[in-house]
């Protein structure tokens, strides 16, 4: 790899020898994930499965390849995420395209998908409103798993509507999840009820963006982390707004970092309007996830559920 490597025949730059490089080229250049960014794009450079190079490590790579690899290498080096690099991001083991318009799927916000088709298992034809979509990734994996539901995904930017209605066509959904342009509730029509309402809406603080790590600052959009000075404005409105949207008895999952958690039980509990509210650790068992039901007859009864 000319420009970026010592010197050495052409014939020398094996795979193994590529990935060996490049591992320690990315850690110099403050990677945390060094050995995993190198093999994903040495397999997108030659286009092959990440599986295909460990049975390949004494093969000598092509030119053509090896060029490939460096220009993703350098992009890499200077902070641009390895998702967009490859256009593309697994997320609750579906491969989903990510642009700079959206936000790269976090393994954490699975603890969303996973608490809302454990709520939807059993019902029929569950109406599932999807808030801040983003690539869809939240949305199209609610209608990939509960193959009865009927989604209904919003963002605000359209950039970020058409990446997610690409992933819903490519990921055979596209007839179950309708995607609407515009801010938070406002494309629905009055009268539109949910079953369930899930978000991953911005929950960074303005402060808190300066100090992001630069793969994140640079590249992802600011649009889908800020939050507002505290972190919680696109979360009030969503609070408030949403018993207008749920059925009684319908359920709000709402994403925030585990020092939020707090701030938006109380938020919840402040409005009167909701029951049953408690807080869902995420994989690394920090609290991430916190939900509230819409009060049923039942609850106004004082009967319970």
């Amino acid at each position: 790899m000319n420009t970026v490597q010592p010197s050495a025949p052409a014939d020398d730059w094996t795979v193994r020898r590529v990935l060996e490089w490049t591992i320690g080229y990315l850690k110099q250049h403050g990677s945390e994930s060094p050995r995993l960014d190198a093999e994903v794009l040495l397999a997108y450079a030659w286009g092959c499965p990440r599986i295909l190079l460990y049975t390949r490590y004494d093969d000598a790579l092509p030119p053509e390849i090896r060029s490939r690899m460096r220009d993703l290498v350098r992009r890499r080096a200077a902070a641009e995420p390895v998702a967009y690099l490859v256009g593309k991001r697994e997320f609750f083991s579906l491969d989903f395209e990510v642009t700079p318009a959206v936000l790269i799927p976090r393994p954490d916000t699975e603890t969303l998908i996973v608490e809302a088709l454990a709520l939807l298992k059993g019902r029929t034809a569950p109406q599932v409103l999807d808030l801040c979509t983003g690539s869809g990734c939240i949305g199209i994996s609610i209608a990939r798993n509960a193959r009865d539901s009927q989604v209904t995904a919003i963002d605000i930017s359209p950039e970020a509507i058409a990446v997610a209605q690409r992933n819903a066509d490519r990921l055979q959904v596209a007839d179950r999840v309708r995607f609407l342009t515009g801010d938070l509730f406002a494309p629905l029509s009055d009268g539109t009820k949910f079953d369930v309402i899930v978000t991953n809406p911005p929950y960074v603080t303005t402060g808190e963006l300066a100090g992001l790590s630069a793969d994140v600052r640079l590249h992802e959009p600011h649009l889908a982390l800020d939050g507002g000075v505290d972190g919680l404005d696109l979360l009030r409105t969503i609070i408030a707004t949403a018993p207008q949207f749920l059925v009684p008895g319908g359920w709000l999952y709402l994403e925030c970092s585990p020092e939020q958690v707090p701030a938006v039980i109380k938020l919840l509990e402040a409005t009167s309007s909701y029951v049953n509210i408690d807080a869902i650790r995420d994989l690394s068992q920090q609290p991430r996830v916190v939900r509230a039901q819409c009060p049923s007859p039942s609850h106004a009864d004082g009967i319970g559920s």
